[in-house]
């Protein structure tokens, strides 16, 4: 690591000269560099970044992303999440959603076409394309710096075409009926997902495990990150993961997102998963296919199928949303600011996806070159705010410790989401009109709260009732 390197030097020079005051400023700048094991105390509070290098920047590096680490601090982002960073195979690679490279024969053409993140040639690489790993450790050593811990994409499910592994051991992958390895199957129906461009691995050799758990610490030991999201989480063995992330802590304490909901997951391996179900709703109640009763039929299932210190990750967009199901504005519309605020406020961790904090508009390539925008509109000042009220108000907790979520009940509950987040004597209050019609309600609450976003004002309108216009919404905060 380029920094470790320099520090280094400096002691030993400082040793050669015996000079004790520049001993003492280089022990308080080692200090300075450090940041302390990730721990629920920080995830309580903290919302999560996905970052997508490829297409963060004109540039699409390592580089160009780590000089913006330090702004995310201003939208309360305490963990980095980079989507896979490993070279990309190049057999079968996928040109479009149903071509691959070789359906290309414009050699011109073909060099547009980099392939997708999650077609892995090598776990203990770096793509070219990012930059070096002297560079990443540059960027896991600046987000530390800055008080946020990285986790990286991990693809345990399947390999890409080009994995030494297919020449060195076959035997670790799925194979057909002629020994010839397969992509991966719908296990309902044996028939293709689609993913053409990678291979799918067996999990029951146990071979695999071993070689799998030594490519994910060989991260943790030479790059010091912070944990990991594991893509497709469930089509693994739970088991896999149970042995994998005790032998991965014994290096440090790590953080683990999985790709599932799957409430087995929770138990011996991952800290959080993903809200799917959640997001839908959000996405069928911004369309009007459901009213708020809805919703809270889903929290209540929330509270009876997990395990009081299992949470999720709230979100409206993620790199598979945006780029295959449309923008946050084609999904939610009108509603879109609402739902953000919604995914800050409810228990669990809420996440950004590159280019939402800058109204992005457009759906991403998922197999080419693209860039997010760099304007703050809309979202930007909105997920700041909502980003220090996460940061700081224990009403908001969200992690194993979460805060009490209380329904509060008004004459109009189809139409009208609130609650109350209390913790440690704080509270924080939501109220939305979910409906794309003006409401009259009425809501009786218990004490004076000020706004903090949303509606400026909360005052009753005739007949001790508020009005609320469409998708309108108030966040009320005792501190």
């Amino acid at each position: 690591m380029k920094r470790i390197s320099i520090f280094l030097l400096g002691i030993l020079t400082l040793a050669s000269c015996k000079n004790e005051p520049e001993q003492t400023v280089a022990v308080e700048e080692q200090e300075e560099q450090s940041i302390e094991p990730v721990n629920n105390e920080v995830l309580e509070s903290a919302v999560i970044y996905e970052a997508n290098i490829r297409q963060y920047s004109p540039e699409g590096t390592f580089d160009a992303f780590t000089e913006d680490i330090p702004q995310l601090k201003d939208l309360g982002v305490k963990v980095i999440w980079l989507m896979p960073i490993y070279p990309i195979s190049e057999a079968r690679r996928k040109a479009t959603n149903d071509k691959s490279i070789e359906d290309i024969e414009d050699p011109e053409e073909r060099k547009k076409y980099l392939g997708s993140y999650y077609a892995i040639a090598d776990y203990t690489g770096v793509n070219p394309e990012f930059g070096t790993k002297e560079d990443f450790d540059e960027l896991v050593e600046t987000a530390h710096a800055n008080g946020m811990y990285v986790i990286l994409d991990w693809v345990a499910n399947h390999t890409g075409w080009d994995h030494p592994w297919l020449e060195e051991n076959p035997d670790f992958y799925t194979q057909n009926e002629k020994g010839e390895p397969v992509d991966p199957l719908n296990p309902a129906t044996g028939e293709s997902w689609g993913w053409t461009d990678v291979a799918d691995l067996n999990y029951e050799n146990k071979e695999l495990w071993d070689a799998m758990t030594a490519d994910m610490k060989y991260w943790v030991d030479e790059h010091d990150i912070d944990g990991f999201r594991a893509d497709v989480a469930g089509e693994v063995p739970t088991e896999f993961w149970e042995q994998a992330v005790p032998k991965l802590k014994e290096t440090k304490p790590l953080f683990m997102l999985a790709e599932s909901e799957d409430k087995d997951l929770f138990h011996n391996a991952f800290d959080m998963g993903y809200n799917w179900e959640g997001h839908h709703l959000k996405n069928q109640l911004a369309q009007g296919k459901v009213t708020v009763e809805a919703w809270d039929e889903y929290m209540k299932k929330i509270d009876t199928t997990y395990q009081q210190d299992d949470y999720l990750m709230n979100f409206v967009t993620n790199h598979d949303e945006n780029s295959w199901n449309g923008t946050v504005r084609e999904r939610m519309g009108d509603a879109a600011e609402a739902m953000v605020a919604l995914t800050y406020t409810i228990p669990g961790m809420p996440l950004i996806y590159s280019g939402q904090e800058y109204d992005m508009d457009h759906r991403l390539k998922f197999f080419e070159k693209d860039t997010i925008p760099k304007t703050k509109g809309v979202m930007w000042p909105l997920m700041e705010k909502l980003g220090q009220l996460k940061n700081q108000n224990p009403a908001l907790n969200g992690g194993k410790e979460a805060a009490d979520y209380t329904r509060l009940k008004t004459s109009a509950d189809e139409q009208i989401l609130a609650f109350e987040r209390s913790k440690n004597g704080e509270k924080v209050i939501y109220i939305a009109n979910l409906s794309d019609k003006p409401v009259n309600f009425s809501l009786e609450l218990t004490e004076e709260l000020q706004p903090y976003l949303g509606k400026k004002e909360l005052k009753k309108e005739k007949n001790d009732q508020y009005h609320f216009a469409p998708w309108e919404y108030v966040i009320l905060a005792n501190n």
